[in-house]
C-alpha cells in the first residue's frame, strides 16, 4: 500500500510564511522603482542570505560574521512584511527606501561572498604547538662540609727543669776562670732569685757569649 502523505504543520507554516515574504518582498522592490524579474529577484537575494548565515551558524557554531549577516537579511525581511501592512505610501516612497533598494545588491553580494570563502572551523590550519620549556637539569646536592676534626688537646706537661743539652764528644776549648768565676755568680744569683737551676740559653744570654763557650762553661758549672 502506498504510504498516506501526512502534512506537516510546521513545514507548511514555514511555506506560508516564506511566500507571504517573498510577496513583501516583491512588491516593496516594485514600488521602489525595481520592475519585471529585477522586483522577483530581490526577494530571492533576501531569503537566499538568510537561509546562507542559517546554515552557517547551524555547521560551523556560533560567530561575528553569520551572525551579522543573518540580522541584516532578517531586517529586510522584517522590514518589507511592515512597509507593505500600511506604514508606508507605496504609491510615493521615500527617498530612503529607494536607496536601500538600490544598495541591496551590492550589499548581498558582499555578504554572500564573505559567508561562502571565509574559513571554517574545518578550513582553519590548527596552530602548532608551543615547544615544551626544557626540564630543568636535576640539582646534585652538594656533600656538606666536613666540620674540622677536633684537634687532640694538649696536655700540659709537669713542669721539670729543662735538661742540659749532651756534651759535645769534641773537646772543649779551654775556659778563662775569670769567665768561669763570674758565670758561676750568675748562676747562683738566679738559683736564689728563681729556686732552679740555670739553663745554657739564660746562661748564654746573660754572658753574651757564643754557644759551644756557653755550653763549656755550664760544663764547669754542673
Amino acid at each position: 500500500m502506498p504510504r498516506s502523505i501526512r502534512p506537516d504543520a510546521v513545514l507548511v507554516q514555514a511555506v506560508i510564511a516564506g511566500a507571504l515574504s517573498f510577496a513583501h518582498l516583491h512588491d516593496l522592490a516594485a514600488a521602489a522603482g525595481q520592475i519585471g524579474w529585477k522586483a522577483w529577484a530581490y526577494p530571492i537575494s533576501v531569503d537566499l542570505l538568510l537561509v546562507a548565515a542559517w546554515r552557517r551558524l547551524r555547521s560551523d557554531g556560533p560567530s561575528r560574521l553569520a551572525w551579522c549577516w543573518f540580522l541584516i537579511a532578517l531586517v529586510a525581511s522584517l522590514g518589507a512584511n511592515v512597509a507593505t501592512a500600511g506604514f508606508l505610501d507605496l504609491q510615493h516612497p521615500p527617498a530612503w527606501l529607494r536607496f536601500g533598494i538600490a544598495g541591496w545588491p551590492a550589499l548581498a553580494f558582499l555578504g554572500g561572498t564573505l559567508l561562502a570563502h571565509s574559513p571554517t572551523a574545518e578550513d582553519r590550519v590548527p596552530d602548532p604547538p608551543a615547544p615544551a620549556a626544557p626540564e630543568p637539569a636535576p640539582q646534585i646536592p652538594e656533600p656538606a662540609a666536613s666540620a674540622p676534626a677536633s684537634e687532640p688537646a694538649e696536655i700540659p706537661a709537669a713542669d721539670e727543669p729543662p735538661a742540659l743539652p749532651a756534651a759535645d764528644p769534641t773537646p772543649a776549648a779551654p775556659v778563662p776562670a775569670a769567665l768561669v768565676d763570674h758565670a758561676r755568680k750568675v748562676a747562683d744569683d738566679h738559683h736564689a732569685r728563681t729556686g732552679s737551676r740555670i739553663d745554657t740559653d739564660t746562661l748564654r744570654a746573660r754572658l753574651g757569649v757564643p754557644p759551644q763557650l756557653a755550653d763549656a762553661i755550664a760544663a764547669q758549672l754542673a
